[in-house]
Protein backbone atom coordinates (compact mmCIF):
# COMPACT_ATOMS: atom_id res chain seq x y z
CA UNK A 1 0.00 0.00 0.00
CA UNK A 2 3.03 2.40 1.41
CA UNK A 3 5.03 1.34 -1.75
CA UNK A 4 2.45 1.86 -4.17
CA UNK A 5 1.53 5.04 -2.83
CA UNK A 6 5.21 6.36 -3.08
CA UNK A 7 5.36 4.66 -7.04
CA UNK A 8 2.69 6.74 -7.30
CA UNK A 9 4.12 10.25 -6.39
CA UNK A 10 7.57 9.32 -8.24
CA UNK A 11 5.46 9.50 -11.14
CA UNK A 12 3.55 12.62 -10.29
CA UNK A 13 6.90 14.49 -9.67
CA UNK A 14 8.46 12.76 -12.62
CA UNK A 15 5.47 14.51 -15.32
CA UNK A 16 5.68 17.43 -12.98
CA UNK A 17 9.03 17.88 -13.67
CA UNK A 18 9.65 16.76 -17.22
CA UNK A 19 6.32 18.76 -18.60
CA UNK A 20 7.99 22.21 -16.33
CA UNK A 21 11.18 22.02 -16.51
CA UNK A 22 12.91 23.67 -13.75
CA UNK A 23 9.93 25.66 -12.59
CA UNK A 24 8.46 22.08 -11.80
CA UNK A 25 11.18 21.77 -9.88
CA UNK A 26 11.24 24.98 -7.90
CA UNK A 27 7.59 23.97 -7.33
CA UNK A 28 7.99 20.65 -5.75
CA UNK A 29 10.84 21.67 -3.26
CA UNK A 30 8.31 23.55 -2.56
CA UNK A 31 5.84 21.81 -1.57
CA UNK A 32 7.76 19.06 -0.09
CA UNK A 33 8.43 22.17 2.37
CA UNK A 34 5.03 22.71 3.57
CA UNK A 35 4.02 19.06 3.02
CA UNK A 36 6.73 16.60 3.91
CA UNK A 37 5.50 13.01 3.47
CA UNK A 38 6.39 14.22 -0.45
CA UNK A 39 10.33 13.76 0.20
CA UNK A 40 12.85 15.71 -1.46
CA UNK A 41 14.65 12.59 -1.94
CA UNK A 42 12.50 11.57 -4.48
CA UNK A 43 12.69 15.13 -6.60
CA UNK A 44 16.58 15.83 -6.53
CA UNK A 45 17.96 12.38 -7.44
CA UNK A 46 15.35 11.98 -10.44
CA UNK A 47 16.62 15.76 -11.57
CA UNK A 48 20.23 13.87 -11.03
CA UNK A 49 19.04 11.09 -13.40
CA UNK A 50 17.44 13.80 -15.55
CA UNK A 51 21.09 15.49 -15.84
CA UNK A 52 22.53 12.55 -17.12
CA UNK A 53 19.85 12.72 -19.73
CA UNK A 54 20.68 15.56 -21.18
CA UNK A 55 17.48 17.27 -20.23
CA UNK A 56 18.66 19.43 -17.43
CA UNK A 57 22.16 20.86 -16.20
CA UNK A 58 23.77 21.14 -12.86
CA UNK A 59 23.84 24.80 -11.90
CA UNK A 60 19.75 24.90 -12.95
CA UNK A 61 18.37 21.99 -11.35
CA UNK A 62 20.78 22.81 -8.33
CA UNK A 63 19.37 26.54 -8.33
CA UNK A 64 15.45 25.78 -8.93
CA UNK A 65 15.85 23.39 -5.99
CA UNK A 66 17.60 25.52 -3.70
CA UNK A 67 15.23 28.19 -4.48
CA UNK A 68 12.04 26.20 -3.98
CA UNK A 69 13.33 24.89 -0.74
CA UNK A 70 13.95 28.82 0.95
CA UNK A 71 10.50 29.91 -0.62
CA UNK A 72 8.82 26.87 1.33
CA UNK A 73 10.66 27.75 4.26
CA UNK A 74 9.64 31.35 4.08
CA UNK A 75 6.32 30.40 4.10
CA UNK A 76 7.15 28.31 6.80
CA UNK A 77 9.14 31.23 8.82
CA UNK A 78 6.08 33.56 8.46
CA UNK A 79 3.66 31.03 9.87
CA UNK A 80 5.57 30.73 13.04
CA UNK A 81 5.89 34.35 13.09
CA UNK A 82 2.02 35.11 12.68
CA UNK A 83 0.38 32.26 14.63
CA UNK A 84 3.50 30.63 16.55
CA UNK A 85 3.31 32.56 19.91
CA UNK A 86 0.11 33.38 20.05
CA UNK A 87 -0.96 29.28 19.67
CA UNK A 88 1.92 27.31 21.25
CA UNK A 89 1.79 29.90 24.84
CA UNK A 90 -1.63 29.56 25.76
CA UNK A 91 -1.48 25.87 24.84
CA UNK A 92 1.50 25.27 26.76
CA UNK A 93 -0.28 27.35 29.68
CA UNK A 94 -3.62 25.57 29.49
CA UNK A 95 -2.19 21.92 28.32
CA UNK A 96 1.44 21.94 29.01
CA UNK A 97 1.27 19.48 32.09
CA UNK A 98 -0.79 16.70 30.29
CA UNK A 99 2.28 16.92 28.25
CA UNK A 100 5.08 17.05 31.36
CA UNK A 101 5.64 20.80 30.29
CA UNK A 102 5.38 24.17 30.82
CA UNK A 103 5.90 28.02 29.97
CA UNK A 104 9.36 27.80 31.46
CA UNK A 105 10.15 25.08 29.14
CA UNK A 106 8.93 27.04 25.71
CA UNK A 107 11.07 29.95 27.39
CA UNK A 108 14.00 27.83 27.85
CA UNK A 109 13.56 26.55 24.18
CA UNK A 110 13.25 30.07 22.86
CA UNK A 111 16.21 30.86 24.61
CA UNK A 112 17.96 27.78 23.38
CA UNK A 113 17.10 28.97 19.97
CA UNK A 114 18.12 32.24 20.81
CA UNK A 115 21.91 31.13 21.60
CA UNK A 116 21.94 28.73 19.09
CA UNK A 117 19.30 29.31 16.30
CA UNK A 118 22.24 29.92 13.49
CA UNK A 119 23.76 26.42 13.79
CA UNK A 120 19.93 25.19 14.29
CA UNK A 121 19.12 26.54 11.05
CA UNK A 122 21.90 25.47 9.19
CA UNK A 123 22.10 21.93 10.07
CA UNK A 124 18.54 21.68 10.18
CA UNK A 125 18.38 21.71 6.49
CA UNK A 126 19.88 18.61 5.90
CA UNK A 127 18.01 16.12 8.40
CA UNK A 128 15.01 14.37 7.09
CA UNK A 129 12.30 15.50 9.28
CA UNK A 130 13.97 18.66 10.63
CA UNK A 131 14.61 20.37 7.37
CA UNK A 132 10.72 21.76 7.22
CA UNK A 133 10.29 22.32 11.01
CA UNK A 134 13.23 24.28 11.61
CA UNK A 135 11.04 27.31 10.05
CA UNK A 136 8.70 27.31 12.47
CA UNK A 137 11.07 27.88 15.74
CA UNK A 138 12.99 30.43 13.31
CA UNK A 139 9.78 32.59 12.63
CA UNK A 140 8.68 31.87 16.61
CA UNK A 141 11.71 33.52 17.64
CA UNK A 142 11.99 36.47 15.42
CA UNK A 143 15.17 35.40 14.03
CA UNK A 144 16.01 38.36 11.70
CA UNK A 145 14.71 37.50 8.15
CA UNK A 146 18.11 37.99 6.39
CA UNK A 147 20.25 35.72 8.52
CA UNK A 148 17.19 33.47 8.62
CA UNK A 149 17.49 33.48 4.37
CA UNK A 150 21.21 32.83 4.35
CA UNK A 151 21.85 30.03 6.48
CA UNK A 152 18.37 28.45 5.01
CA UNK A 153 19.67 28.88 1.52
CA UNK A 154 23.40 27.03 2.53
CA UNK A 155 22.26 24.43 4.38
CA UNK A 156 19.35 23.43 1.46
CA UNK A 157 22.01 24.13 -1.47
CA UNK A 158 24.19 21.63 0.69
CA UNK A 159 21.15 19.42 0.59
CA UNK A 160 19.95 19.57 -3.03
CA UNK A 161 23.83 18.93 -4.48
CA UNK A 162 23.98 16.37 -2.14
CA UNK A 163 20.68 14.73 -3.18
CA UNK A 164 21.42 15.73 -7.08
CA UNK A 165 24.64 14.73 -7.26
CA UNK A 166 23.78 11.40 -5.70
CA UNK A 167 20.96 10.75 -8.51
CA UNK A 168 24.06 11.89 -11.83
CA UNK A 169 26.33 8.99 -9.89
CA UNK A 170 23.14 6.14 -9.77
CA UNK A 171 21.37 6.90 -13.11
CA UNK A 172 18.67 4.73 -13.99
CA UNK A 173 19.12 3.44 -10.37
CA UNK A 174 18.46 6.89 -9.12
CA UNK A 175 15.95 5.59 -6.65
CA UNK A 176 18.10 3.67 -4.43
CA UNK A 177 18.79 7.21 -2.58
CA UNK A 178 15.56 6.88 -1.01
CA UNK A 179 16.56 3.70 0.35
CA UNK A 180 19.44 5.16 1.73
CA UNK A 181 17.66 8.27 3.60
CA UNK A 182 15.44 6.03 4.67
CA UNK A 183 17.63 4.40 6.99
CA UNK A 184 18.91 8.02 7.66
CA UNK A 185 15.82 8.90 8.70
CA UNK A 186 15.18 6.07 10.94
CA UNK A 187 18.25 7.10 12.73
CA UNK A 188 17.07 10.36 13.23
CA UNK A 189 13.58 9.16 14.42
CA UNK A 190 15.24 6.78 16.74
CA UNK A 191 17.29 9.36 18.34
CA UNK A 192 14.26 11.80 19.04
CA UNK A 193 12.26 9.26 20.76
CA UNK A 194 15.47 8.01 22.52
CA UNK A 195 15.97 12.20 23.63
CA UNK A 196 11.83 11.69 24.23
CA UNK A 197 11.91 9.31 26.07
CA UNK A 198 14.46 10.78 28.79
CA UNK A 199 13.35 13.96 28.94
CA UNK A 200 10.37 12.25 29.79
CA UNK A 201 12.25 10.23 32.78
CA UNK A 202 13.97 12.83 33.88
CA UNK A 203 10.81 15.20 34.20
CA UNK A 204 8.68 12.09 36.65
CA UNK A 205 11.75 11.81 38.69
CA UNK A 206 11.85 15.32 39.48
CA UNK A 207 8.00 15.39 40.20
CA UNK A 208 8.30 12.52 42.31
CA UNK A 209 11.40 14.26 43.92
CA UNK A 210 9.16 17.67 44.36
CA UNK A 211 6.32 15.36 46.00
CA UNK A 212 8.51 13.65 48.62
CA UNK A 213 9.92 16.84 50.08
CA UNK A 214 6.64 18.17 50.02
Amino acid sequence: MVSDLMEQVRFWIQEIMTALGYPGIALIMLVENLFPPIPSELVMPLAGFLIAEGIFSFPGAIFAGTLGSVLGAVVLYYIGMIAGEPLVRPFFRRYGKWFLLSEQDLDKALDTFTRHGDVMVFTGRVIPLIRSLISLPAGMNRMPLPRFLLLTTLGSAIWTTLLTVAGYILGANWGRVVEFISSYQKLVIAALALAVALFVVRRVMALRARRQVA
